[in-house]
């Protein structure tokens, strides 16, 4: 008779993680932000502070950018990419462009925040999706980019974030709806859950600079029930492996960044390596209910402008239904899984 394996269950769910410490957060940022300043002003030389005078608009765009990023799960892209396309009119490859790199100094920030603070976060998460993430990545790039338009992409984004905020807005029920400090069973099918919501959310990230973090955020916390606390800051550090390997992509073999994108480089970084870190230290000192209204709230605003300000013709909107019934079916089959629920114990085969 086969015997089953043991399991590797977690301890019982916690309510609330502990904070990362004040004064300590502050000192290892501001050193960490000092030093980039200064790369900044030696890199940037002459058109460091200029591209911050003629570009301020971006400068002043990822202030709530590097904030969202450093402490959602959604991505400074998913500021950035929607403000840059529908209101400054920039054109999409720039913005996509743009979000690579200022998320690889801005996320990257945050994650060395998190490490340094030791916020809790799930590791095996960034092994399993961080690979699926940077394979989708790259074939999104160099297969998917060339094909699709933005508007299309926009639209199926916005799809796969607003099912997730329908799911998260469902009441939940009974001892099931309690969270896990950590991935309470992790076997076969874990990791291929991982990895593919990894490939997935990879080839998003290749389309519009976002897209990782959120559709692994949707796995972790929808199907394997485990504390928003956790995974928000384990999507920060995977988005940032995401965003790092894209930006080395597209800097070293596709070779299409622009004096223009760098300039809108050049005007952000001073604030996103503030922000970013900022945003992950109050994520970290936040209740989980709050960080998921947070997270609705930026979903709901991503829904309206998609709404109002992409143009739904030609089968875009259709496709856009389409994706977000899809989409919500797969959250409430996530969500309707007891195999994680807290109150029973799951088994590895």
């Amino acid at each position: 008779m086969p015997t089953k394996v043991s399991q590797q269950s977690a301890p019982a769910p916690v309510s609330e993680p502990h904070p990362a410490h004040l004064g300590r957060s502050i000192r290892f940022n501001g050193a960490l932000a000092a030093v980039v300043w200064l790369g900044w002003v030696l890199l940037g030389r002459g058109r460091a502070l200029h591209s911050i005078a003629v570009h301020w608009k971006v400068s002043l765009t990822m202030v709530l950018g590097s904030l969202v990023g450093g402490g959602t799960s959604e991505g400074g892209a998913a500021i950035a990419f929607p403000m840059f396309t529908k209101v400054l009119h920039i054109s999409a490859a720039d913005a996509r462009l743009f979000s690579f790199a200022i998320q690889t100094v801005g996320m990257g920030a945050a994650s060395l925040s998190i490490l340094y603070q030791r916020i809790p976060i799930e590791r095996r998460a960034l092994v399993w999706a961080g690979t699926g993430g940077v394979a989708g990545m790259v074939i999104s790039t160099l297969l998917l980019v060339p094909r699709m338009p933005s508007g299309m992409v926009r639209v199926f984004f916005t799809a796969v974030v607003t099912s997730l905020a329908l799911v998260l807005l469902l009441p939940e029920r009974g001892t099931g709806a309690l969270r896990h400090p950590h991935m309470p069973v992790f076997g076969p099918r874990e990791k291929a859950a991982l990895l593919v919501a990894g490939l997935l959310g990879g080839a998003l990230s290749g389309l519009i600079g976002c897209g990782e973090n959120i559709v692994v955020f949707m796995v972790m916390v929808v199907l394997f029930r485990v504390n928003e606390k956790i995974v928000t800051p384990t999507t920060v550090l995977l988005m940032w492996i995401v965003t790092a390997a894209a930006f080395l992509l597209h800097l070293f073999v596709v070779r299409d960044y622009s004096p223009r994108v760098i300039d809108y480089w050049l005007a952000a970084v001073p604030v996103v390596v503030v922000g970013a870190p900022l945003g992950a230290l109050v994520c970290s000192r936040m209740e989980r209910r709050t960080i998921v209204g947070i997270l609705v709230s930026l979903i709901a605003a991503e829904f309206l402008s998609t709404l109002f300000l992409v143009d739904l013709s030609h089968g875009v909107g259709l496709v856009g239904l389409a994706t977000l019934i899809s989409f919500i079916g797969i959250n409430l089959g996530m969500r309707h899984s007891r195999r994680y629920s807290s109150d029973r114990t799951p088994a590895l085969f």
